[in-house]
């Protein structure tokens, strides 16, 4: 059976890092960090993941104002809320939650807010950053795939690195970010053909679909290190991409679903939130 990589004890001490900031700061910034999330509409798991985000900021120091949008609220609207915090000094990061009831308005509602209080790293210029090795702000998934990786001593250059799914959220930036680390990165799709022959060639395998069993034993190389980002509920359940029981008796280091990477994106987004705060407020960075 291979080693569990849990996420908690890394998010553990990424919230206590970034709570133990907010307070030394208090000394010399005049008002604490501020995080606005936008939510538009009444999606049950939205919700969950909003109410998740404002616990775990109300814990760090963080202010955390929650903004509720019918779902009926036209683009115009969107966009006139996220101009306001844009222009609110005491707002630092800003979220749209996705997926929005009218997807064909999320492009342009994560272009509207201003970049440097972009704490997803989904705003173009940041993406553009990202892509040129010098990001601002990293998506908090891939963020919190690298901190687990780095805090487990995993190598990443010169590894054969394989991620299955290719979403602007974990796949692409995380394939940029392994980039920079000088891994060899194959990134896959749904249009990839013959997707096994791929996996077992990596020394690293990552999956983020949200297909359960999507990654059978036979896929993976003995000795592999296998991340599930993955998610879907099965008759209740949370799931992820892996078959795990049987990938765990093959792989070396495995993530479980729950409590693998998820505690580690809410912790990326609060370290997240202090950077913009410190960059906007021109204070030292660490």
């Amino acid at each position: 059976m291979g080693h569990l990589l849990l996420g908690k004890p890394v998010s553990d001490r990424i919230r206590a890092e970034v709570q133990a900031e907010i307070a030394r700061l208090a000394r010399q910034a005049p008002y604490p960090p501020g995080l606005a999330v936008i939510l538009v509409g009444d999606d049950p798991a939205s919700k969950i993941y909003v109410r998740n985000k404002q616990r775990a900021c109300e814990k760090v120091g963080i202010r955390s104002m929650s903004h509720l949008l019918p779902s009926a609220t036209d683009e115009k609207t969107l966009l006139d809320r996220i101009e306001q915090l844009n222009d609110d000094p005491y707002v630092h990061g800003i979220l749209v939650q996705l997926p929005l009831p009218s997807p064909e308005h999320e492009a342009t509602a994560i272009e509207s807010i201003t970049p440097l209080k972009d704490v997803d790293g989904f705003h173009p210029l940041n993406v553009a950053k990202l892509y040129e090795g010098r990001p601002y702000l990293v998506p908090s998934t891939p963020a919190g795939i690298l901190e687990l990786l780095a805090t487990h001593r995993v190598p990443i250059a010169d590894q054969r690195v394989v991620i299955v799914g290719a979403s602007n959220i974990v796949g692409k930036p995380l394939a940029l970010c392994l980039l920079h680390h000088n891994a060899v990165v194959t990134l896959c799709h749904k249009y990839t053909r013959d997707l096994a022959s791929l996996t077992r060639e990596a020394d690293i395998l990552i999956t983020a679909v949200g297909k359960q069993k999507l990654i059978t034993a036979d896929m993976v190389k003995s000795g592999a290190i296998v991340i599930d980002v993955g998610i879907s509920l099965v008759e209740g359940k949370a799931v992820g991409d892996v078959d795990f029981e049987p990938v765990a008796r093959k792989a070396a280091l495995v993530t479980p679903v729950p409590g693998g990477v998820g505690p580690l994106t809410i912790a990326m987004l609060l370290a997240n939130t202090l950077k913009a705060y410190k960059t906007i407020l021109g204070l030292e960075l660490a």
